[in-house]
């Protein structure tokens, strides 16, 4: 009996190897098969929401193109823009629109009457359908702030003020603030191109209190127009390089300079290395 029961055992064993019969699969689960977090993490959608002015505003006509217009092609399909940039705003008309008055008060800030939100920054607020943890908000002004005029008038201290409610608005619902500089009209000096924007300190500081990478696009794009040689020219944008980048001015973007500006946002993303870079194509 005990010859008969060894010969089984062999048999069997002979049997399993060959696969003829299937071995008993193990309690234990493969760790092959648990996912991996940072593939989990690359799989979460994540909307980036832009506010700012004409330079970064989405076309309404061939010239000027935005940046913004041109930022989604340059993810994968797990980012969405959402291009809240609107023409001609400084950061306060953007905010309170119709109710910035034409009157200054004692500090010399346009009046605001009544102190109530614009439709597109209470949709952005918004707990269903507006910025969720994980999201990005990504802030350009600077511009059309600069002028002495009421309603678009900003001054430096209000700037900061106002970008530093932002970016703070924005942790608060669990989404990432990046403060931009303004980008650089065309302006030569020879044959260089130079700055030309102010509000860069104000910016700077509103990174540095609400803890927002700030991405200098001021500097980036006139380093950029530099690598192109885009100075000097005679004043006329409508023609060479410098018409093919810029619309038929020194500040607006036909839609190859809008592409390439908008690269170079993205390259900062990477070379500061701000978590959307890892959503880039």
């Amino acid at each position: 009996m005990r010859k008969l029961i060894l010969t089984l055992v062999t048999v069997i064993a002979a049997l399993v190897s060959t696969g003829a019969v299937p071995a008993v699969a193990s309690a234990a689960p493969s760790c092959a098969a648990r996912p991996a977090g940072s593939n989990a993490t690359a799989a979460t959608p994540v909307k980036v929401w832009l506010a700012g002015d004409s330079t970064m505003a989405d076309p309404k006509s061939a010239c000027p193109v935005g940046w913004g217009s041109r930022f989604d092609p340059l993810f994968n399909d797990q980012v969405t823009v959402v291009n809240k940039a609107v023409s001609g705003r400084s950061i306060q008309t953007w905010l309170y629109e119709s109710n910035v008055t034409g009157t200054k008060n004692s500090a010399g800030e346009c009046v605001v009457s009544p102190n109530t939100y614009a439709q597109r920054w209470l949709d952005m607020l918004d707990p269903a359908n507006g910025m969720h943890s994980g999201d990005y908000l990504f802030i350009q002004f600077g511009i059309n702030d600069s002028d002495p005029n009421c309603p678009r008038h900003v001054g430096t201290a209000r700037y900061q003020s106002l970008l530093t409610t932002m970016a703070n608005a924005a942790k608060s619902r669990g989404a990432h603030p990046v403060l931009l500089t303004p980008v650089a009209a065309i302006t030569c000096s020879g044959s260089t191109a130079v700055g030309n924007r102010g509000f860069l300190s104000p910016t700077t500081a509103a990174g540095a209190a609400t803890g927002a990478p700030v991405i200098d696009l001021h500097k980036l794009s006139y380093t950029l127009y530099n690598t192109l040689k885009l100075c000097p020219n005679n004043g006329d944008y409508s023609k060479g390089a410098v018409g093919a980048f810029f619309c038929n001015d020194h500040t607006h973007f036909e839609a190859a300079g809008a592409d390439q500006i908008a690269r170079v946002v993205a390259k900062a993303l990477r070379d500061q290395q701000i978590g959307l870079a890892g959503y880039l194509k």
